[in-house]
């Protein structure tokens, strides 16, 4: 009698198994759990930055001491190539864009490289929770720009150890910085969703990531290119095809000449951030449900 009970028990629930389908899920209903879930981001990204040391004392040096270092041997590569000719004031001049443009790329890269690597890396959270995946780049964002903050006060002592000036211009920075922290997020969305199909695209990033280093305004000023495009017949315009002219030439600009960047400038980079991240976005909700079959 028990036993033919509890064989009724055990039949008595029917699984169904449908076939997965790729798409967009509830767009209100997904943004809705995705605001809920902003505190799973959050241990996410202080669990990565102290695995990282980050928030130790020597761990918070290296992190400003590894681009400080880089914008040296680079400034030593400019100068080596330029000849060493140029007055002293200008070479400061130099030093010092290449430092705020410098540190302002490693955020950018890391945000890249790191969320690209967050699906895969998180595996087995994606086969034992539910939650938004979005959440796993965006936590790397935010591992990124924290370990930006420190590089940023460096930056700043520079600037005052070199006796340079401190411009009101400055005030309007953040806004191209705000650019590329959308930029950046939109394209760590595409690669780790990309990298869910293929594996190797960890690898191809070093290598697109350094020659979008030298293809952007950081070892270079942004007027430079301006003068052989005129001899060219090429439109000015054919430099904001890459998205951090604008974006890094502006950020840079601001802080450290004190210049308003041309309206085009303003126009290029908020229209490349909000387009990418959109698309970033779009793209990686409509492959997640299929990211836990990959893995």
């Amino acid at each position: 009698m028990n036993a033919t009970r509890l064989d009724e028990d055990f039949t008595s629930s029917v699984h169904v198994y449908e076939p997965h389908r790729n798409g967009l899920p509830r767009l209100r209903a997904y943004f809705k759990a995705l605001w809920q879930r902003r505190p799973f981001a959050v241990e996410m990204s202080r669990a990565s930055i102290r695995a990282d040391n980050v928030n130790t004392f020597f761990g918070q040096i290296w992190l400003v001491l590894n681009p400080l270092l880089l914008a040296c041997v680079y400034f030593l590569l400019v100068m080596i190539i330029r000849g060493a000719g140029d007055p002293f004031e200008e070479n400061v001049e130099r030093f010092v864009y290449l430092c705020s443009a410098l540190f302002a790329y490693y955020f950018h890269a890391g945000c890249v490289r790191q969320g690209a690597s967050s699906v895969v890396g998180g595996g087995k959270l994606l086969l034992n929770m539910s939650f938004p995946r979005l959440l796993l780049p965006l936590a790397e964002v935010r591992t990124a720009f924290f370990k930006f903050l420190p590089t940023l006060v460096i930056f700043f002592v520079l600037m005052l150890s070199f006796g340079r000036p401190l411009h009101w211009q400055a005030v309007f920075a953040p806004v191209f910085f705000l650019m590329l922290i959308l930029f950046a997020s939109g394209t760590a969305m595409i690669f780790a969703a990309m990298q869910v199909y293929f594996r190797d695209i960890g690898n191809f990033l070093q290598y697109m990531m350094r020659a979008w280093l030298y293809l952007s305004p950081i070892l270079w000023y942004p007027d430079m290119p301006l003068a052989h495009l005129d001899n060219l017949g090429i439109p000015h315009w054919i430099m904001h095809l890459n998205p951090l002219y604008s974006m890094l030439g502006g950020w840079s600009s601001l802080l450290v000449h004190g210049e308003i960047p041309p309206l085009a400038w303003w126009i290029a980079g908020g229209i490349w951030s909000i387009v990418i991240l959109i698309l970033g976005t779009l793209f990686f909700m409509s492959r997640e449900r299929e990211f836990a079959v990959r893995l």
